[in-house]
């Protein structure tokens, strides 16, 4: 079976029942690679599908909102974004200059700005749920790809979470 969509076109379930689509989308001078996925296409809903389009058409915002949010929880001093900064200035030490955008003399800010924004995952099936709809995914280092954040939204493309994957 498969199911059609104005904006992914033919999605064709695999054996099992799932689903996968994947593009890369520019956003500035990066690639963010976009996976779109369910277990089980009979768990996609139409809606889904369209939430799912708007997010991405809508990719811009939806990094500034993460950014955003990165940066509301360095008040925190035991947040995964603190810790995660703390990690890569202990790490990096005099090497982190090279990977930063900008220098503004505030570290952590400096930090957030120069994430690279590696890819989204939609979990199509968790449409309306009380589990993440989508998962962005942040490094400053692409080489390293297991120090990462990641950001979780809802269904409405609003922040649940930031949390750290190493």
């Amino acid at each position: 079976m498969a199911i059609e969509h104005d904006y992914f076109g033919l999605l064709e379930s695999g054996p099992d029942g799932s689903i996968f689509w994947s593009e890369n989308v520019e956003l500035g001078d990066q690639s963010v690679t976009i996976d779109l996925t369910a277990p089980d296409q009979d768990d996609v809903s139409e809606a889904a599908l369209d939430m799912a389009a708007g997010l991405i058409s809508a990719l811009e915002t939806i990094d500034l909102s993460a950014r955003n949010a990165m940066v509301n929880e360095l008040t925190d001093r035991t947040s995964e974004v603190t810790e995660y900064v703390l990690q890569q200035q202990e790490e990096l030490g005099e090497e982190l200059e090279d990977l930063l955008v900008d220098i503004s003399g505030d570290v952590a800010i400096d930090i957030i700005r120069s994430l690279q924004f590696m890819s989204m995952t939609i979990l199509a099936d968790e449409h309306g749920g009380a589990d993440p709809f989508a998962v962005l995914e942040y490094a400053l280092d692409p080489d390293s790809a297991d120090e990462v954040l990641l950001v979780n939204l809802d269904s409405d493309g609003d922040v649940l979470s930031v949390t750290s994957a190493d």
